[in-house]
């Protein structure tokens, strides 16, 4: 078993560093509560390397310095791509082998979430990282619905559609959004549809879990730097898979 600690400086030195704001006016008086922050927090000896205001009442800090603890690589838990890498001509051929009609995808940003660059850059066929988007593959068929989109109004349309795959990207975090949402999502994608015909269910943003599938009842997620390609080849290996067995 191998231990690691953080490095900053040298090798084990255990240097970290730490943003937060707090809910007080920029002073010595404020750094001095950042330092105290710090110290609680497990960082000793501790030092504000930048400070600002931001806005009325608040200051944003930037900590530095040095914690004790030890991490140890072997308890931690990961959720590990358990599908191969496709590229867009082998999606496009499973799907016409395996299906022999095109896979329909339907996309949004449910709830009051209005950042539609996660879901574009899946779905729209300039992609991300490289990669086209899902608009790309021949095989597949893409229906965007844009941003705040009930989920009452993403069921009707996934039935409409007749929705292979549904991918919801939720960025708006504040309160734990993403989660309600992603729940409320699945309650009714469940309550709709019979368990052998519902559509595959894929959630993606940057401050979700991807061990959480199970517990938010989607059948995968996705976080931050996920590319067209994974999301793809996720689709189309579950897909033709269900449909080869």
């Amino acid at each position: 078993m191998t231990l690691i600690r953080p490095y900053g400086d040298t090798t084990g030195d255990g240097m970290v560093q730490l943003s937060f704001t707090l809910p007080i006016e920029h002073s010595k008086v404020a750094e001095g509560a950042a330092v105290q922050l710090a110290n609680k927090m497990g960082m000793d000896p501790a030092l504000v390397v930048h400070a600002k205001p931001m806005g009325e009442g608040f200051t944003f800090f930037v900590v530095y310095g040095r914690v004790n603890h030890l991490v140890d690589p072997s308890t931690v838990e990961v959720v590990e791509r358990d599908y191969p890498l496709l590229t867009p001509k082998e999606a496009n051929a499973a799907i016409k082998r395996s299906l022999r009609r095109r896979l329909t995808v339907v996309g949004a940003c449910i709830g009051t979430d209005a950042h539609t660059v996660g879901i574009d850059a899946i779905l729209n066929i300039k992609g991300f990282a490289g990669e086209k988007g899902l608009e790309y593959y021949r095989e597949l068929k893409v229906v965007n619905l844009g941003a705040q989109v009930s989920v009452p109004q993403l069921v009707e349309a996934a039935r409409e559609e007749r929705a292979d795959a549904v991918l919801v990207s939720q960025v708006v975090t504040q309160r734990d959004a993403h989660l309600l949402n992603t729940r409320e999502m699945s309650a009714a994608f469940r309550e709709a549809y019979p368990a052998a015909t519902r559509p595959l269910l894929v959630v993606g943003g940057p401050r979700f879990d991807e061990t959480m599938a199970e517990e938010l009842g989607v059948d995968r997620v996705f976080s931050r730097g996920t590319t067209p390609g994974e999301v793809a080849s996720f689709i189309v290996h579950r897909l033709t898979q269900e449909k080869a067995s």
